[in-house]
């Protein structure tokens, strides 16, 4: 089993940068793909990016790609989504997610975090 906890959520100002991070427990961290999901206010959960077990390969929603990016440290059952130039839209609730296979969808991950708020003002 996977226990997961985000952090480095906050307040930031529009055009500005978080990293958000993922610690992961357990020594099977590196067999599994990793997500970042969203949910922000009166909306359904969205995914925002993906990455294979061993960081070979990510993947990006349409509406995050070339300014969010996702990455991985296995050494540290860590996994990490940079965000940059961030825009009002981008508040939410950021929950980490993993799954035995990278995935777009919530049912086809197993293991989740609390979530981290991020919080954009104009």
């Amino acid at each position: 089993q996977v226990q997961l906890v985000e952090s480095g959520g906050g307040l930031v100002q529009a055009g500005g940068a978080l990293r958000l991070s993922c610690a992961a427990s357990g020594r099977t961290f590196g067999s599994y793909a990793m997500g970042w999901f969203r949910q922000a206010p009166g909306k359904e959960r969205e995914w925002v990016a993906a990455i294979s077990w061993n960081g070979g390969s990510t993947y990006y929603a349409d509406t995050v790609k070339g300014r969010f990016t996702i990455s991985r440290d296995n050494a540290k059952n860590t996994v990490y989504l940079q965000m940059n130039s961030l825009k009002p839209e981008h508040t939410a609730v950021y929950y980490c997610a993993g799954a035995l296979r990278e995935g777009f969808k919530e049912y086809e991950y197993d293991y989740w975090g609390q979530g981290t708020q991020v919080t954009v003002s104009s």
